[in-house]
């Protein structure tokens, strides 16, 4: 026998089983006959050691136990039909026979059972006061679709220029979803004032071109909204960037540093914009969204999955005409759905031959001017004539930002 792992694994049994008794303890009314900190140590100590004599003899304590349990429960089910309590203690004995072979996970899952144990109150308040209906539906539906739906599509194209795979388009419809939650997270936690230019500038680490129609629904349910609306949309475009910056970086180097000044104006154009709509709101601090306010729309996701695929579909076939050696092209093509695989594209060209290496320049512009095209579309198509204006008036400026750098700094 390993004296020292036993030892081991007998005291991460007895150090759990006094965590978990000290919280059921503190969470006991006074005078209440619930199992505390002493009986949570025993039962500990009964696990470790049962398990250490056999299989067929821990087994046999668990019977025992869970059986003394339900008794104890009748017992005292009129006052008190909760079971926490009695999972709480059977989880000891288990978790400590655990201890005697696997010390770390043992007592990694107690610290768990411990905390839930002492959040029940907070947890209690907010899934019955603070989460609504709408958000619980709407927590529901993200995890039916990543988890259930997700996994069973198939990945392999279903068209003939590999570019339509059902897996992709449905995790599009995901991260819409996903992107409406954080959304609407920020702004509960922080207010719409704030959370939602936060939750814009995280979502665009993820896609620029889905915050922009996410954020164009938002709109046209709340119309209110339009202006710091149109903020998190062009503070999503500015993380994009820094993205497709720190991409260019890693795939061409070089090229990175040939357009420095061209992205950073373009960066300081965007911002300025998302700081402008933010001061000029007619939002105040003390505006929430109605109670009856859903995280995103099912429709609304699909619809965008559907326009970006058709996009998708199209450039595959344009680059199945025009051929990789139009990298130039491809890459403008590339841009109108997702820029950061467009410089990955792009980087490619030798930045030692100077006409590849002004072709590569211009290009990282040509797939900035894609990206703005297909984000102006999108904003017009899903928040209307009043986001559309504001997201052109930023896209814009970012464009001619950088173009003006590219031309005065060659």
């Amino acid at each position: 026998m390993n004296w020292n792992a036993s030892l081991i694994g007998l005291l991460t049994a007895l150090g759990l089983g006094l965590l978990v008794g000290t919280v059921r303890e503190r969470l006991h009314k006074p005078g209440a006959m619930k199992a505390g900190v002493r009986t949570h140590a025993i039962v500990a100590l009964l696990g470790a050691i049962t398990f250490n004599l056999g299989l067929p003899v821990f087994l046999m304590a668990v019977l025992i136990t869970g059986l003394m349990v339900a008794i104890g429960y009748y017992q005292s089910a009129q006052q008190d039909p909760g079971m926490t309590g009695e999972f709480a203690l059977l989880l000891t004995l288990v978790l400590s026979g655990l201890a005697m072979r696997d010390p770390s996970l043992s007592a990694a899952i107690g610290v768990v059972v411990a905390c839930l144990l002492y959040v029940k109150k907070p947890l209690r308040r907010f899934s019955q006061e603070i989460l609504t209906e709408q958000e619980l539906e709407d927590a529901l539906m993200l995890c039916a679709s990543a988890l259930v739906v997700l996994p069973l599509l198939p990945t392999t194209a279903i068209d003939p220029w590999n570019a339509l795979h059902p897996y992709a388009m449905w995790k599009i419809v995901v991260l819409i979803m996903g992107i409406g939650i954080v959304a609407h997270i920020c702004m509960r936690a922080s207010g719409v004032r704030w959370g939602l230019p936060l939750a814009g500038f995280f979502t665009g680490f993820i896609s620029s071109t889905l915050a922009v129609a996410t954020y164009g629904q938002k709109v046209r349910d709340n119309p209110a909204l339009e202006s710091m609306a149109s903020a998190a949309a062009l503070l999503s475009t500015l993380s994009s960037l820094m993205l497709f910056t720190l991409v260019l970086a890693v795939s061409g180097h070089e090229l990175m540093l040939s357009v420095t000044w061209p992205l950073l104006s373009a960066g300081v154009a965007l911002l300025f914009f998302a700081t402008y709509f933010m001061r000029h709101t007619e939002i105040k601090d003390g505006f929430s969204l109605p109670a009856t306010e859903h995280a995103f729309k099912a429709s609304h996701a699909l619809i965008i999955a559907i326009t970006i695929s058709t996009v998708t579909l199209c450039s595959a076939w344009l680059r199945h005409h025009i051929g990789d050696s139009g990298t130039f092209a491809t890459s403008a093509i590339v841009g109108l759905v997702e820029i950061h695989a467009a410089a990955v594209s792009i980087a490619q060209l030798n930045q030692h031959d100077p006409v590849q290496s002004a072709y590569a320049r211009w290009g990282v512009m040509a797939i900035l001017a894609s990206s703005a095209s297909s984000k102006i579309v999108l904003s017009y198509l899903s928040g209307g004539r009043g986001y559309g204006h504001r997201i052109a008036s930023g896209l814009g400026a970012m464009l001619l930002a950088a173009i003006t750098s590219m031309v005065l700094m060659p």
